[in-house]
């Protein structure tokens, strides 16, 4: 039996393997109805060489070395298999641990790129930005979604880095974008980054990647996205 195709029964098995009666253990022709190699497994082969020696011509018996090597391929499919079963469960682990991981954030804020303001359910919302260096003085200015000011707020003298705001003033539902002014002692502006505060509410993994949900939002916010996990003093 030099072809193992397997046929997709095992009727299908016992008639491929009659055929070769008449001829022997080697099969001359194909079998139209032959499987993919790559889907045989451990029962395939222990059907089609049972078949195969149940078939065989009393003249012309199947060759030993033909068994032997027929039964080193039911081991090497066997292997291939354990093996496809071992990787399968590194990979769940592997996202199992991700998972875990990104999951110690639930309930947290985290900021990602961007100006935008979301008030939570009381209307407070958070704001976060990056000083080049510090600041004499800082002013936030919110504007609502129609580019009207909704509120300002001074916060001060601020350190070099990344800082963070409430605001109190909030409709819950409402975007709201914001600007942060600040100068330095000599009175020169400081350089500003602005980032958008979320509060993450869960954690999904699919396909190895990870993405929050969080709340003022439908769209997932990736992990790689994620700039930091707000720690600053909130003013």
């Amino acid at each position: 039996m030099t072809n193992l195709a397997v046929p997709a029964s095992t009727a299908s098995v016992s008639a491929a393997a009659s055929t070769t009666a008449g001829t022997g253990a080697t099969t001359s022709g194909t079998t139209g109805s032959a499987g993919s190699a790559a889907a045989l497994t451990q029962t395939d082969f222990i059907q089609l060489l049972t078949a195969q020696l149940k078939y065989q011509s009393p003249t012309n018996p199947a060759d030993p070395t033909q068994l032997a090597s027929e039964f080193a391929q039911i081991s090497t499919v066997n292997g291939i298999n354990q093996l496809n079963t071992t990787v399968s469960g590194i990979e769940t682990g592997g996202a199992a641990s991700q998972l875990a991981q990104a999951s110690s954030l639930v309930g947290k804020q985290v900021t990602v790129a961007g100006n935008d303001l979301i008030p939570n359910s009381a209307g407070v919302a958070t704001g976060a930005f990056s000083l080049a260096s510090a600041a004499q003085n800082a002013t936030v200015t919110i504007l609502s979604p129609s580019g009207i000011v909704a509120g300002t707020k001074q916060l001060g003298p601020l350190a070099a880095g990344q800082n963070s705001f409430t605001w109190g003033n909030g409709t819950a539902g409402t975007h709201y974008t914001y600007q942060v002014t600040a100068n330095g002692t000599s009175g020169a502006a400081v350089s500003v980054t602005p980032s958008t505060v979320y509060t993450v509410d869960g954690v999904n993994v699919s396909d190895g990647t990870q993405t929050f949900s969080v709340q003022g939002t439908s769209t997932a916010v990736p992990v790689s996205s994620i700039q930091s996990v707000l720690g600053g003093t909130t003013s």
